[in-house]
């Protein structure tokens, strides 16, 4: 019996990225900063102080929106 090979082929010639950004964390008593990675790796999202409070750091950028 011969079996017949589908042959492969590729749409896209770049490998498809899922989009990576960091969001980065801040702890609202001591201001240490915390990356999403670092907090999910914990067993417990608590900072090094024992405080269970965050900050999310938003980058400085300023949406301007015009209106109708």
């Amino acid at each position: 019996m011969v079996t017949e090979e589908t042959p492969i082929v590729e749409t896209d010639s770049k490998p498809q990225q899922q989009a990576s950004f960091s969001v980065v964390y801040s702890c609202l008593r001591c201001g240490t900063q915390v990356s999403q990675s670092e907090l999910s790796r914990l067993p417990e999202i608590k900072c090094i102080c024992g405080f269970r409070v965050f900050n999310k750091l938003r980058p400085p950028i300023v949406k301007t929106v015009k209106a109708f």
